[in-house]
């Protein structure tokens, strides 16, 4: 609920950053082009998300006959949550990591990579796939598309302000126009970022509670996160390279971005090492661990 909150605030931080863009750079049509601009885009891509991400991800439809343990597995948790199961798929990525996408429920789809299912055990293969059906369950596409739509259009404004020049008011403030023109796309980058690390945190307690097994999702976050930076050198598929698409990944692909100071801001999950936490508090609240 606490996390669900969050999300709905930094929406709202988006939302008030817009307008206070637009009126603060004297761009109210500019505004609203931005917006329908940024909507079209945005919307585009969350309609089609499960066909991009799969393609970009190189991935494959997974049959029951090949990966029974895979269907039976997400049919198990499904089943347990009452929703639609959605399409799997395997992507040849030696990475070892794994993503969901689609517009609801209905219209799903799990991919995971090679790399995955050659380094986890069945556990934490579970926890994994709990924590990806949660993003689809708990509708984080829509959540994230909302979040780009926004944040796309503030970058638009101000562009679109500095080439075409901002609002003629003889009582605005240049210099606060010009902090605003620099400072908003990246006010909007970094609350996008933020609503993305509370939604994965939001995914990890959901998925912790759907498996029944906070324990095997932790360990499986370090074993993708050490296997991650491990693999660094041998590339990735195009998703796991775009910047759009790699936010979709349970963990970030390549191990992830700076830790400390002000580029953990920047960074589109938690540090492992704080969801692994929030998972065995969660494991000591159902008494698996003293």
């Amino acid at each position: 609920m606490l996390k669900s909150f969050k999300t709905f605030v930094l929406l709202a931080a988006l939302s008030g950053l817009l307008l206070l863009a637009g009126q603060a750079l004297g761009q109210e049509q500019g505004l609203y082009i931005a917006l329908f601009i940024a909507l079209v885009m945005n919307v585009g891509s969350y309609w089609f998300s499960d066909k991009l991400a799969i393609k970009m991800a190189r991935g494959r439809e997974a049959s029951p006959q090949e990966y029974p343990w895979y269907h039976s597995m997400v049919q198990e948790l499904s089943l347990r949550i009452g929703q639609p199961m959605p399409r799997l798929f395997v992507s040849p990525s030696p990475q070892p990591n794994a993503f969901a996408t689609g517009r609801n429920p209905r219209h799903a789809a799990v991919c995971v990579n090679q790399g995955l299912i050659d380094l986890l055990d069945r556990d934490e293969m579970e926890g994994v796939l709990a924590h990806e059906l949660s993003h689809v369950y708990n509708r984080d596409i829509l959540i994230g598309t909302i979040a780009a739509t926004l944040a796309t259009a503030i970058t638009f404004l101000a562009r679109f302000a500095f080439f075409f020049g901002g609002g003629r008011d003889r009582e605005s403030n240049p210099f606060a126009q010009i902090a605003l023109l620099i400072l908003g796309p990246i006010a909007a980058m970094l609350i996008q970022f933020a609503v993305t690390r509370s939604r994965e945190t939001q995914a990890d307690a959901s998925g912790a509670q759907l498996s029944g097994k906070p324990l095997a999702l932790a360990s499986a976050l370090q074993k993708l996160e050490a296997g991650g930076r491990a693999r660094i050198r041998m590339g990735g598929t195009p998703a796991e390279t775009s910047p759009a698409f790699s936010q979709l990944y349970i963990s970030a692909p390549f191990g992830g971005a700076a830790t400390r100071g002000v580029g953990a801001l920047f960074r589109t999950h938690p540090k492992t090492e704080v969801r692994v936490a929030n998972l065995h508090e969660i494991a000591r609240r159902m008494g698996q661990i003293g």
